[in-house]
């Protein structure tokens, strides 16, 4: 086996040896994917020629298994490959010439796209990606094309042609940039006719793709040349005098990890507000040594400028990105809000000029003009998206550019895809009707919920109620072990999405567990900065967290847990609301608080007496915040009954006391769920439904409160209670 510093390899002749033709494609896809120096997320593609029954004729036929549109290498499966008549596809290239005779190039290069579907190979529904032609039309039964960050470097630099020709001889050759596409594949098809000792071909500010007869030696070709290209590169740049001396030197200092956080916590939201006019987008931070050497350094602001070089990078990142010469050394963080401020302002202009200049007669309208990467010296990067895995994607993406302009300066001079290219591809009518072939957004995709009291019972019920219906969720308790469970369980099952881990906070998925004491401010704003720094804001806040003491013996309860039970029923909401309110305002973003309070609240009876009038005390709560957070949040409230499956208020000795209360009859050795079920079923007969209320009908409650469905209902309290009439209104 080979050995190799700047790639892995992966292969296992045994591993191999098991699986059928493709499914040695899918393993060699996969192992190339799961390394991000060979290909980034959903970037680069692969391919094998095979035989295969005709099931029209029972004849072998060549077939051409290719990763087809959508996907990532690391993660695909079959599902993920097209499969095409070889021959078929070969034959499009009359068709294509006939319509290019005619002057119909760019039409035609699109309409080759719809043709690849009449070349299916039995019925498979995996569109065709547009680099079909590529494949198809290189000799190699077996075709690698990857987006490794130091082949891109040479792809982006200004001598390209000559670098190539220096670095791998004959061996790789060279094709200006041209679009992925037919034209493309009909270019490579004619330098490996002229030269069969050629097995790659760099793209120009694209990536490269490599073949060979042999699986195995496809992949070990692939990974020989992105080696040589990194030894090439590293050589050079450590000559050049390696980070002391990348992008032209440092000029301005890092903050230290705890002024980093309080400066992001402070401007995250606001941030978000900004960029979120349109639609609402989630942020991931990077702050790793690499991102900060780039965005302190001399050059920073020239290359950011000059955007990005490969397709997959700017698809993501946009054209450029926003940069702002903050110096962290003598500016406040006011300074860099006022910067801000004017930077996304006068990227908003550059980005419509940018449109108005490259648009075409049947270009699709203009797309969001905000930012998606954000550089801030001494800080480092925040990454926007749809939701947490594409805001982790962007991020990835603008590192990986980060790579391709260290490298390209290490060896030569940078340069980014023309403007116009750049644009053909960002506006292209055929990227346009996938987006539109996209299944819609959830109903609370892109918004942050944070669940106070997620650890048990009707907290957890709802953030599980309310992830599934797309919404990221900040689980919260008292009881971090127990938050953390939630969001465990959470991602376990919806799993972290896909792209490089943001570091610190940022490094989590749809779900995040934190602690927090409700009942003091500190606490309060600690949390939401942390939610801050993974997400870049809230949305909106659910209060399931509350406490029951019920009476001694003789009728009352000790002075202290009276204020415990006030100071976590009602202090503590309202603590949460109003520092929530100051997020809320900075964000500039509508938002909905959600407290609970119980039906209790309206029903006055013996033995909870601090319980019930806490929760009155809630009830008239939602009123005045509702009117206090006007007309930015909406505050209401929902009102259980006794809620005793899966409530952490009812342990067993509870359950228990209850049951002898109300004579119900009971073992001592029952077990625990049998008792619970006796005093759910006995609350249940007091109410007009006769069924026990669960966590699930609560969250429901809650979930219709945080969507828009109940668009303009604030002040109001929503009572689940299974029909007791004893809380009727009155």
């Amino acid at each position: 086996m080979k050995s190799y510093q700047f790639v892995k390899y992966s292969w296992d002749d045994a591993k191999a040896a098991s699986l059928d033709p493709v499914g040695r494609l899918i393993y060699r896809s996969n192992i190339l994917g799961s390394d991000q120096r060979i290909t980034n997320t959903g970037g680069g593609n692969t391919s094998s020629k095979l035989s295969e029954k005709d099931p029209l004729n029972g004849q072998p036929t060549e077939v051409l298994w290719v990763k087809g549109s959508g996907g990532d290498l690391r993660t695909s499966t079959r599902e993920n490959f097209s499969s095409l008549y070889q021959q078929k596809l070969l034959d499009l290239q009359k068709l294509y010439a006939a319509r290019t005779d005619k002057g119909l190039k760019a039409p035609a290069e699109d309409d080759m796209v719809g043709m690849y579907s009449h070349t299916t190979f039995n019925l498979n529904p995996r569109p065709s990606s547009i680099d079909t032609p590529l494949h198809s039309f290189l000799p190699g039964k077996h075709v690698d094309h990857m987006h490794p960050n130091a082949i891109i470097a040479i792809a982006a630099s200004a001598n390209c042609e000559k670098l190539t020709q220096e670095i791998f001889g004959g061996q790789m050759a060279y094709v200006p940039w041209m679009r992925p596409g037919f034209e493309l594949g009909l270019a490579m098809q004619e330098i490996s006719k002229k030269n069969s000792k050629v097995q790659a071909i760099m793209m120009g500010q694209h990536g490269f793709i490599s073949w060979d007869n042999d699986e195995k030696a496809c992949y070990t070709l692939t990974l020989d040349f992105i080696e040589q290209a990194s030894a090439y590169i590293e050589a050079k740049y450590q000559a050049k005098g390696g980070d002391a001396t990348a992008f032209g030197g440092a000029k301005y200092s890092t903050l230290t990890p705890e002024r980093r956080n309080a400066t992001l916590a402070t401007i995250l939201p606001w941030l978000r507000g900004q960029v979120s006019q349109q639609k609402r987008f989630i942020g991931t931070v990077q702050d790793d040594e690499k991102i900060l050497r780039f965005v302190n350094s001399k050059d920073a602001a020239r290359l950011a400028e000059l955007g990005t070089s490969c397709p997959d990078h700017f698809l993501r990142t946009k054209i450029k990105p926003l940069y702002v010469a903050w110096d962290p050394s003598v500016s406040s963080v006011a300074d860099l809000k006022k910067l801000l401020a004017d930077g996304i302002a006068q990227y908003r202009k550059d980005y419509a000029a940018y449109y108005e200049r490259c648009k075409h007669a049947n270009s699709p309208a203009q797309r969001d003009a905000n930012p998606t990467v954000v550089l801030i010296p001494g800080v480092g990067m925040i990454a926007w998206g749809k939701d947490k895995s594409e805001s982790r994607v962007t991020a990835e993406f603008y590192n990986c550019a980060v790579e391709v302009m260290r490298g390209a300066e290490a060896i030569d001079k940078y340069i980014a895809l023309p403007q116009q290219e750049a644009f053909d591809i960002e506006y292209w009518l055929l990227e346009e009707a996938k987006l539109h072939r996209m299944p819609a957004e959830k109903e609370l995709a892109r918004q942050v919920v944070v669940v106070i009291g997620a650890g048990s019972g009707i907290g957890k019920e709802t953030a599980h109620r309310l992830v599934k219906e797309g919404a990221h969720i900040v689980c919260v308790d008292l009881n971090e072990a127990a938050a953390q469970a939630t969001a465990k369980e959470i991602t376990d099952k919806y799993g972290v999405g896909i792209g490089v881990a943001g570091t610190g906070l940022s490094n989590c998925g749809p779900a995040l567990g934190l602690a927090a004491n409700i009942t003091e401010r500190s606490s309060i704003r600690a949390m939401l900065d942390q939610v801050a720094l993974a997400y870049g804001g809230f949305d909106s806040i659910c209060v399931t967290a509350g406490i029951f003491v019920p009476s001694d013996t003789t009728g009352h309860i000790p002075d202290e847990k009276w204020a415990l039970t006030f100071a976590i029923n009602v202090t503590g909401s309202y603590l949460v609301g109003d520092e929530a309110y100051k997020t809320w305002k900075e964000q500039g973003l509508r938002g909905n608080l959600v407290l609970t309070t119980s039906a209790n609240a309206a029903v006055a009876k013996k033995g909870s007496v601090a319980y019930d009038v806490s929760k009155a005390a809630g009830n008239h709560l939602v009123r005045e915040l509702a009117i206090e957070l006007a007309p930015l949040v909406r505050v209401n409230g929902v009102a259980p009954a006794t809620v005793v499956q899966g409530s952490a208020m009812f342990p067993r000795d509870r359950v228990i006391g209850s049951l002898a209360k109300y004579n119900i009859p009971y073992k001592d050795d029952e077990a625990t769920e049998s008792l619970v079920t006796k005093l759910a079923q006995f609350y249940a007969d007091r109410t007009l439904t006769k069924a026990p209320i669960t966590p699930a009908d609560q969250a429901e409650a809650y979930f219709l409160l945080v969507t828009k469905r109940l668009s303009k209902t604030t002040g109001q309290v929503i009572t689940v209670d299974g029909g007791l009439h004893e809380a009727f209104l009155r």
